[in-house]
């Protein structure tokens, strides 16, 4: 009878692992559900404008519209520390879950507004200002979203498996862009340039809003990760208290600037790179808006890929060992990359070149929302994580394609390789100062109790 029970034990342990794994596998997609379509609502501006930014900046001039819509853009990211600071403190006073409920419906409401904006033509000088107004919120919104959706999926994580599960954070921030450049490739294909200069381009953003609703009807099923300790501590949610962890706030604040800044620039704005490159070359009829959009469309859903087995190889090696394949390979690849990439004559070749820049940012995007919330205990990990995320991600990821096209309007485009490279060593320098995840990790199981609790 004995060895029955003996053999039995072993069945019922991994029953119970396998509940609780498929609990967290439905957690993860839940949370990651919402981060998809706010990332989905916020693309779709830099994929769409290259069809819409003149008839809001009348210029006569393509490269300077680009540049003054990238430069609304960079204004939305202005708005992500505002976004990060009180999502960042609603996540850890009133619970992850809450603030990820709110930053969801502010997203919504942004792109019905801008399926709705007038154009100059009807408004006149109050239309790019309306634009930048609508901008504004929807910068507040995905803002508030990184910390909570970062911090949550953290918690949620099965231990020594975090840096894989947390991956499915870029996974999905990345599918949004995917899904937002898909979307340009069939509309370019079905509709052409014409139609959705004429008003198509409004359609992603009511599908934007569309989306959002059915993400928040899957969040309101979400369960608490924070305890009501965790929540009613008086320093819950504090920025002051933040600064009392200055190592952790000066690393993610490092790590974060030279992430977001490579992550734009060979993401977003290589569809305005490849452009302007091959403007009245020879390559103009290989490089059209059209082939761009294709060739954008299948690197991110490469990229999409590159982001699990980043995230499994960082629990593996640990977060730090990530990081330096990553800032190390910012440093040496973005100057001759970039030459090559604007040099390219054939969209294989510019292609390929892109993925190889991808598969080393992938060691960073996989496990940016782990390492960051790693550094910071529970009670002040939602402002730790998206405030201090957001500073660094509005001033160089928000100003990547704003700077970039300064360079190419000046004339000096081939110095923005040497900026990209500056940034890179500062970032260097900030993972220096990171610990091993293996031996300092503030995630542990008592951070996740409530968590466990309800599931159990």
């Amino acid at each position: 009878m004995a060895e029955n029970k003996s053999m039995q034990a072993p069945n019922t342990g991994t029953k119970g692992e396998k509940k609780s794994e498929w609990k967290t596998i439905k957690s993860i997609l839940a949370a990651s559900s919402g981060n998809l379509v706010e990332w989905f609502d916020f693309y779709i501006y830099s994929f769409f404008s290259v069809y819409f930014a003149d008839q809001f900046f009348v210029s006569g001039n393509q490269a300077l519209s680009l540049m003054q819509a990238a430069g609304v853009f960079f204004i939305g990211f202005l708005m992500r520390p505002i976004g990060g600071y009180v999502f960042g403190r609603a996540a850890d006073r009133l619970g992850r879950k809450n603030s990820m409920l709110i930053s969801i419906l502010l997203m919504c409401a942004g792109s019905l507004l801008m399926a709705i904006l007038p154009t100059a033509a009807t408004a006149g000088a109050l239309a790019p200002i309306l634009l930048l107004v609508v901008r504004m919120i929807q910068g507040l919104a995905v803002g508030g979203e990184y910390g909570a959706t970062a911090t949550y999926m953290s918690e949620v994580a099965t231990e020594g498996k975090r840096g894989f599960y947390s991956s499915f954070q870029y996974v999905t921030l990345i599918g949004g862009q995917l899904l937002a450049s898909l979307l340009a490739v069939i509309m370019t294909h079905t509709l052409g340039t014409e139609q959705i200069e004429a008003g198509w381009w409004r359609l992603p953003f009511v599908i934007g809003a569309a989306a959002a609703v059915v993400s928040l009807w899957l969040r309101r099923g979400l369960e608490e990760t924070t305890s009501a300790e965790s929540r009613t501590n008086e320093n819950s949610g504090s920025f002051r208290e933040v600064l009392r962890h200055p190592r952790a706030f000066f690393v993610v604040l490092g790590i974060t600037s030279v992430g977001s800044l490579v992550f734009y620039v060979f993401t977003t704005y290589m569809q305005k790179y490849l452009l302007l490159t091959n403007e009245g070359t020879a390559g103009e009829e290989t490089f059209n808006k059209g082939s761009i959009a294709d060739l954008m469309t299948i690197c991110l859903l490469v990229f999409v890929f590159m982001q699990p087995a980043a995230g499994k190889l960082s629990d593996k090696i640990g977060r730090k060992n990530n990081m330096l394949i990553f800032v190390i390979g910012m440093i040496i690849l973005p100057i001759p990359m970039l030459s090559l990439i604007g040099s390219a004559t054939s969209p294989v070749v510019a292609g390929l070149l892109i993925l190889v820049t991808m598969a080393f940012i992938s060691m960073y995007t996989s496990i940016s929302g782990i390492v960051k919330a790693e550094m910071f205990p529970a009670h002040i990990r939602g402002i730790g994580v998206g405030f201090t995320y957001a500073v660094g991600n509005s001033i160089f990821g928000g100003s990547a394609e704003y700077v970039a096209l300064w360079f190419s309007n000046a004339g000096i485009g081939a110095w923005f390789g040497l900026y990209v490279v500056i940034i890179a060593v500062v970032g260097l320098v900030a993972v220096l100062f990171m610990r091993d995840n293996r031996k300092h990790s503030t995630i542990d199981n008592a951070d996740s109790s409530a968590y466990q609790r309800i599931g159990n």
